[in-house]
């Protein structure tokens, strides 16, 4: 015997309970994912959406398209860390829910972790006054 007290029953069931919980909470976290970026292209909207030097979220695609005078540039929107939909854009930070990942929307690049690689870069065009992104080409 180890000299110490057995643990009481009330302790043991009260473990056993917490368990199951502990669980569902990292199952939660990792569990916020959207669908992913888009596979084709799709039209996201009037192209007057996008600042001039600045970018627009387009939650319901998992893209964001920035623009510096005519040229446009898309990301997609799915954390590189955990793979959540990001859901939050700050000027032109990309803010991720799930872990605080930290990313430019113009450039897709990391600017604070725990992700440490850029976002996908998309292609984008701006036709007749509307935005379409899809895959890389």
């Amino acid at each position: 015997m180890s000299g110490r007290p057995a643990p009481s029953r009330r302790l043991l069931l009260k473990s056993a309970a917490a368990t199951p919980a502990a669980g569902l909470a990292l199952t939660a976290c990792s569990g916020e994912t959207g669908p992913a970026a888009p596979t084709a292209p799709v039209d996201l909207g009037a192209a007057s959406e996008v600042p001039e030097g600045g970018a627009h979220l387009y939650r319901d695609h998992n893209v964001v398209v920035s623009r510096s005078g005519d040229t446009y540039t898309a990301h997609s929107t799915i954390c590189t860390h955990a793979g959540c939909a990001i859901n939050k854009l700050q000027g032109t930070t990309l803010i991720c829910p799930c872990h605080g990942s930290e990313f430019d929307a113009r450039t897709g690049d990391v600017l604070r972790d725990p992700a440490t690689e850029p976002l996908q870069k998309l292609s984008v065009q701006a036709k007749n006054g509307r935005i379409v992104a899809g895959p890389a080409d």
